[in-house]
């Protein structure tokens, strides 16, 4: 029995010369800028040139390139241990959505390996139309170019996933007990944001990451005026969803309090991690007034995360049929779910 899985992440750039052509790449989803491809592709070529010099000094913080690839890469490693099974070879691939290996390289490496089932496991954990959307719709035209006729299991969503959830808990629970027992404090559980009019259009993203935040909440015994969800990352005119994490940590720094942030959507780190919140979101915690400041990491290789996704494989590959496996959690109203989709379609 040989089994392939391929993570899905979002890359990033490799070195200073990657920083425009990957802002391009991105800024050219239909799933990012909602434009028909005549308007889209000089518009993404525009936008590219225009972030390009801002964007390289933000990766020179990182060395100049995003760490985003060995990071996926170690969760690969590690999953595919978690996997080893008598009676199967599994191999445990990554694919990027806007930088290298893209889907195509990576369809071609799994039809070399010739598996007998395909499983597709994204590294959002909550569903969005601009994230697992995208990433799986690249990957079918790639598989059909690459003439990949295998049963094909496609994981759609895991906000509550229990090891999921208790691996945030757990590094959650160590940040808190690093500061003092009677310091008043406040959690923000920051997630990448999403224009307004996408949620609006039944995207289950933002209902998906406030179930995660409540399930971690719950979990570290958070009382319920002692957290937010919060949403960074604003790119553009068009209205947001809310609250922002600067806004409210501004709002909590006024306050005196202490915060800890949990990079609740964020699974590696990356420019949002190590930038976003480490540098310049610090910078404003401090000048703010904040009592602290701690970020806790994305959770990598963190052992029940890995148990989790392991978990998740196993049980798409005990499905009967090729599709997106598990049940429906969203709820009704929200059209974008891929579940509903199926639904539509059938």
């Amino acid at each position: 029995m040989k089994r392939a899985v391929v993570l899905f992440n979002l890359g990033g750039p490799d070195s200073p010369e990657a920083v425009q052509p990957f802002l391009q790449n991105l800024f050219s989803d239909p799933a990012i800028i909602r434009l028909p491809g005549f308007l889209r592709a000089p518009l993404a070529r525009f936008i590219a040139g225009r972030r390009a010099p801002f964007a390289r000094e933000i990766y020179e913080q990182m060395g100049g390139g995003s760490p985003i690839l060995p990071e996926t890469e170690a969760q690969a490693r590690a999953l595919s241990d978690a996997l080893e099974e008598p009676g199967t070879e599994t191999l445990v691939l990554v694919a990027m959505r806007y930088w290298h290996p893209r889907a195509r390289e990576v369809a071609k490496a799994v039809a070399r390996f010739g598996p007998d089932e395909i499983v597709l496991l994204p590294l959002y954990p909550q569903f969005s139309t601009t994230t697992t959307a995208s990433s799986l719709l690249e990957w079918r035209e790639a598989a059909r170019e690459a003439g990949l006729m295998v049963p094909t299991k496609t994981v759609c969503c895991y906000p509550t996933l229990p090891g999921f959830i208790a691996g945030h808990a757990e590094r959650l629970k160590t940040a808190l007990a690093a500061l003092p027992s009677d310091a008043n404090r406040r959690v923000l559980f920051s997630a990448h944001g999403l224009p307004e009019r996408v949620v609006k259009a039944g995207d289950p993203y933002q209902w998906q990451v406030e179930q995660t935040a409540a399930a971690v909440a719950a979990a570290a015994a958070l009382p319920p005026d002692a957290w937010r969800v919060t949403y960074q990352s604003r790119v553009g005119p068009l209205k947001w969803i809310g609250p922002s994490t600067d806004a409210e940590i501004e709002a909590a720094a006024r306050e005196g309090l202490a915060l800890i942030v949990v990079p609740i959507a964020f699974v590696s780190e990356h420019s949002e991690t190590l930038v976003e919140l480490d540098i310049e979101y610090r910078a404003l915690a401090e000048q703010a007034g904040a009592a602290a400041y701690v970020r806790v990491p994305a959770l990598g290789i963190e052992p029940a995360f890995i148990a989790a996704l392991a978990q998740l494989v196993t049980k798409a590959c005990a499905a009967t049929a090729p599709g997106i496996t598990g049940r429906r959690i969203c709820p009704a109203g929200l059209a974008a779910c891929p579940h509903a989709l199926a639904e539509v379609a059938a």
